[in-house]
């Protein structure tokens, strides 16, 4: 995918040297290419992410990805995976991220932007996975694999670490800090959507459920259960990628045995339901979100999107939703299209405190670079 954004490239008149300095290899399959990331309230990060298609044989390809922000913040993930017939594959994948500026408010909706603490976390993760694509832009995706996650105070400008919040009263230590957590996890998503796969036009209905299993296997017989979905519709306005889109979801995080950890909690903001907010600004063990978008092709493989979204995070199973809790994410950007990894972003967001609160507009963010996740 990343070789067919840079052949397009080429075609809108990318100097040839550019081209043929970062690919190599027969018919340019091969390549290694600089990475930046910034997301504000978060520090930077820079990298190399390096990929080989049909290597060893036709459909197999490798990707290598290392970003750095000094010896407290490395990550670095390997993916190989392997073309089965025209729309599946089998992967490979494991990843470590250690880095110590990740964002805690606490749990629940009524959480304040201003009482924002820190904490550092080494993730250490393997998987297995099983994609098979089928229909218009349908899949199914299975992954069974082993997460490691380990806590301590964290570094970020001034703000204090997650320990001195607690002792601030401004929450409790979370579920999973102390001790953290070794699980096992099974999951599962199901994605039907009746359009066309890009660049095809976008009018359609997608619906997409998703479900994680996770069981501790190192100290207490903890385990948990995720899952929920999203369901929209989307409007091709002039069958030449301008949508308007219309799409809700929920989410939940259930213990099956003892306590669900912090970070397995449901999460609104970063890359997927309410962009406005930073990652990690609302968790929660329910969720739901309404949100308004649409999207329009701005050049070669990239396209501009606006999301408004309203929702939050609750209690079990959205037992304390009411309206008056709901808060308010908006985001405007630029991403590139038709995949996620290596995918160039620029983005300008914001969000509020509850209605309930005031709605008034505390949260603020801007990324910009080539991001991808671990």
């Amino acid at each position: 995918m990343l070789l067919a954004k840079l052949t397009a490239a080429e075609r809108a008149q990318l100097p040839l040297i550019l081209y043929d300095f970062f690919l190599f290899g027969p018919d340019h399959k091969a390549g290694v290419l600089p990475t930046a990331f910034i997301d504000f309230g978060f520090d930077p990060s820079v990298g190399l992410y390096f990929f080989w298609n049909d290597l060893f044989a036709d459909g197999h390809n490798l990707k290598l990805r290392g970003a750095t922000w000094g010896e407290h913040w490395i990550a670095a993930s390997v993916d190989s995976r392997t073309r089965i017939g025209e729309d599946s594959s089998f992967a490979v994948n494991t990843s470590v991220v250690k880095r110590p500026d990740y964002a805690f408010y606490g749990v629940g909706s009524r959480s304040l932007e201003d009482e924002v603490t820190r904490y550092g976390s080494t993730t250490v993760q393997g998987h297995l996975e099983l994609d098979i694509g089928f229909g218009h832009a349908s899949q199914i995706v299975t992954q069974v694999g082993v997460r490691y996650r380990n806590f301590r105070d964290g570094d970020y400008d001034d703000d204090p670490t997650l320990r001195e919040g607690a002792r601030a009263d401004f929450f409790e230590i979370p579920p999973g800090y102390r001790e953290g957590y070794t699980v096992l996890y099974n999951r599962a998503v199901l994605s039907l959507d009746s359009r066309a796969p890009w660049p095809a036009p976008g009018s359609g209905v997608r619906l997409e459920v998703r479900a994680e299993q996770g069981s501790e296997i190192r100290d207490e017989p903890n385990a948990y259960l995720r899952y929920g979905g999203a369901l929209g519709g989307f409007l091709d306005l002039n069958d030449g990628g301008r949508v308007l889109g219309l799409w809700g979801a929920v989410f939940f995080s259930d213990p099956l045995h003892g306590t669900v950890p912090f970070t397995e909690l449901v999460e609104l903001g970063g890359e997927e339901v309410m962009r406005g907010f930073v990652p990690g600004r609302l968790l929660g063990r329910s969720a739901a979100a309404l949100t308004l978008q649409y999207s329009w092709p701005v050049w070669v493989q990239l396209g501009g999107m606006i999301q408004l979204s309203i929702g939050n995070v609750f209690g079990t199973h959205l037992e304390d939703f009411d309206p008056e809790l709901l808060r308010f994410s908006g985001s405007i950007g630029i991403e590139s299209l038709g995949a996620r990894d290596s995918a160039i972003q620029l983005m300008l967001g914001l969000g509020s405190e509850t209605f309930a609160q005031g709605g008034e507009i505390t949260s603020f963010r801007f990324i910009f670079g080539t991001h991808y996740g671990f």
